[in-house]
């Protein structure tokens, strides 16, 4: 695809170079979604000029400032291949203006050289490009070099100082492609931690990014984000950018089910979710299911500490506290609310229990929660029990996890069982028809005989449910 796109960049008449990420993951063998290209030499007027006639060119902003144009080709097939667009710039620098270290602009200036541009990116991996005409790679700063030793660096000791956003993108770089910070890069974060509170949350979580994911999604959704949050942890980003886990960090749970901190069991739990490549909701939820612990904590008659709710001990448990520690938190980061909200559900029923995994307690679970929730409860479930170690360091728990995964089987099956209003065999226009009045009655009427079929499928016959309902008359 990319190869595609290069000869058509190139069939343009632009001395473009192939810049940032795109280089990054070719050299590491991997497949690219990003089309940003630079070209020297050219202003963003003059970029706009060239690219009219063969498609339609819109301002690429950066910061509030234009930076260059995002083209969407005429060509069906490119077009179709970069759905984003295609970004094309001049060379940027930095402009101070003011005092303070955030004081800086981005501005175009055609007049300055590749080389000069690499030097304004985050980290040395980023920092290259390579020229489709000749294939030249640009390479000022050892980028390749680190490349090949899995070693990240930046740019300058400034990088994180210029963009904040910057200090979890290294974080997402450990978990997605497994480079190992160096010992500068890491002493840059703990300085500059407190920074990531000045970036806006659409950049974190929500997603400003072409593929809708801001840097924190795409962390969880590496392959190794357990190392990343420890690395925040001990860094000082993490408790920055999610004070919610402030209390959790060495909150011994005290607890002969777990031999694991609060927070060292959130990473595993997360990582284990990662491991099974279960879905962003889940891994969320993983990341906030017990930060509710150190809120919720009493002793017991026993000795022990225990986190759900009693009376005269805890008016909430730590899956209620959680739920509304992630739904403050995910807003303030500007996650979709539909994605808030199931992420919410998840924390607030994590401590459901298979029980004995029968039929009926599968359809009940499917009616309660509904068919994405309920396997994602499970997904989560089963994560949170393979982040469990007991307190003489055992594995998880075993038996535990083969009842879950029996019950994510029967659950499965009863997925063809009536469990949803629209598998009734009447709805309200039937009701409405055998003598009911439109209003709230109708409705829990209709959820009444939900119940019933859940629990008895064979009454979802139309005759049985309407002489069910006509007996409320």
């Amino acid at each position: 695809m990319r190869q595609e796109i290069e000869d058509y960049v190139r069939s343009l008449g632009l001395d473009a170079y192939l810049v940032g990420g795109a280089v990054r993951d070719e050299l590491l063998g991997l497949d690219s979604k990003d089309a940003d290209f630079l070209v020297p030499g050219v202003d963003t007027e003059g970029l706009r000029a060239a690219l009219a006639p063969h498609g339609r060119v819109g301002d690429l902003v950066v910061a509030d400032r234009l930076v260059g144009v995002r083209f969407h080709p005429n060509d069906g097939r490119i077009r179709g291949l970069t759905r984003a667009g295609i970004e094309f710039a001049p060379p940027r620098k930095e402009v101070s203006t003011g005092p303070g270290r955030h004081d800086f602009e981005i501005v175009a200036d055609p007049s300055l050289s590749v080389e000069d541009d690499m030097r304004r990116r985050d980290f040395t991996v980023n920092a290259m490009a390579r020229r489709l005409e000749t294939g030249e790679l640009v390479d000022p700063l050892d980028g390749r070099a680190d490349l090949e030793a899995r070693r990240l660096r930046t740019v300058s000791s400034q990088s994180f100082r210029e963009d904040p956003l910057r200090l979890i993108r290294a974080l997402r770089f450990v978990s997605q492609l497994g480079f190992e910070p160096d010992g500068a890069l890491l002493a840059q974060m703990r300085e500059e931690a407190a920074a990531v509170k000045l970036v806006s949350g659409e950049r974190i979580g929500g997603g400003l990014a072409a593929d809708g994911m801001g840097e924190l999604s795409k962390l969880l959704l590496g392959s190794q984000p357990a190392w990343a949050l420890r690395l925040a942890r001990d860094t000082g980003v993490l408790v920055e950018l999610l004070p919610e886990f402030g209390p959790a960090i060495g909150f011994d749970q005290e607890s002969r089910y777990h031999d694991l901190t609060v927070d060292e069991h959130t990473f595993a739990v997360v990582q284990a979710a990662a491991d099974q490549g279960y879905s962003l909701p889940v891994r969320l939820a993983a990341l906030f299911h017990d930060l509710g612990k150190p809120h919720a904590a009493w002793r017991g008659h026993d000795g022990r500490l225990h986190y759900y709710a009693k009376a005269g001990f805890a008016e909430r448990g730590h899956d209620q506290i959680g739920a509304e520690l992630a739904a403050d938190a995910l807003l303030r980061l500007r996650y979709p609310n539909k994605l808030r909200q199931h992420v919410v559900r998840i924390v607030r029923r994590h401590m459901f229990q298979p029980g004995k995994g029968d039929a009926l307690r599968a359809r009940r679970f499917l009616r309660r929660n509904g068919d994405e929730l309920a396997f994602d409860l499970i997904d989560h479930k089963h994560a949170d029990l393979l982040g469990k170690r007991g307190t003489g360091g055992e594995p998880p728990p075993l038996d535990e996890i083969d009842r879950l995964m029996r019950f994510r089987e029967m659950v499965e099956v009863e997925r063809s069982s009536p469990h949803r209003l629209r598998d009734l065999a009447v709805d309200g226009d039937d009701l409405i028809k055998a003598g009911f009045k439109p209003g709230p009655q109708l409705g829990r009427i209709l959820h009444d005989l939900l119940d019933a079929v859940v629990d008895e499928p064979t009454l979802n016959t139309r005759e049985q449910l309407l002489a069910r309902a006509k007996e409320r008359l």
